[in-house]
């Protein structure tokens, strides 16, 4: 059982559940708001709280960063300038320590500074409920991508795609190679689906980029031979 589950350590949602949950919410919300969402930032923002793993000893996991007050006013600048065009970005940054953290593995200081208190129920996130509840969450989100063709994105060039390299970089691909934590058995072929499709529009993305380089080299080249 600790094969297919994994370490019983593990206190917070993988990347699928983040990724997933904060997607739906981010697409759910532009909806009924009547605005359009850039997706790979409701992606890269559903996990930016986790950043705080990169910087272990000094900033403590679930504590600044996944604090809903120091997220408010970081984007509190953005609600005041764009208004409801924002609302779907932090409701997707917001799922990480409100919604996925709270109810899998809890201890999150929400309302850090004003209280070092801990918050968040203590379902494990190697249990067999959080897997199910991952998948759940994966596959509501692979069927809306796929029905509202936000899919297609990832196999066209974007500039914004570059901001995958964030997620792909501090979460899928450590999550990955089991760096700091291993991934269940079962929760591993969504982490690849979605190491794939963020890989695939970086590479697209990054050869259009290079493609539009070298062309201008080679003009400029071009019009500077006698």
């Amino acid at each position: 059982m600790r094969f297919l589950f994994g370490n019983k350590k593990g206190r917070e949602l993988f990347a699928v559940g983040h990724l997933s949950l904060g997607y739906l919410l981010g697409k759910a919300s532009s909806k009924l708001l009547a605005v359009n969402v850039n997706v790979p930032l409701i992606f890269t923002l559903s996990i930016i709280p986790d950043v705080d793993i990169l910087f272990k000893p000094l900033i403590e996991h679930r504590g600044p960063t996944h604090s809903i007050i120091v997220l408010f006013m970081v984007f509190l600048p953005f609600l005041a300038v764009y208004r409801k065009r924002a609302i779907p970005y932090f409701l997707s940054i917001l799922s990480h320590p409100l919604i996925g953290d709270f109810f899998i593995g809890g201890n999150i200081r929400l309302l850090w500074p004003l209280s070092n208190e801990t918050f968040g129920l203590s379902i494990s996130i190697t249990s067999p409920t959080n897997v199910a509840l991952e998948w759940l969450l994966f596959a509501a989100c692979m069927v809306v991508m796929l029905k509202v063709k936000d899919i297609r994105q990832f196999l066209e060039p974007h500039i914004s795609n570059l901001l995958l390299f964030i997620p792909v970089i501090t979460i899928l691909l450590p999550a990955i190679l089991s760096i700091p934590l291993a991934v269940p058995v079962w929760l591993e072929p969504p982490h690849l689906v979605f190491m794939i499709l963020f890989a695939a529009a970086l590479a697209v993305t990054l050869f259009r980029l290079f493609q539009k380089t070298f062309l201008k080299l080679r003009t400029a080249c071009t019009l500077g031979d006698p």
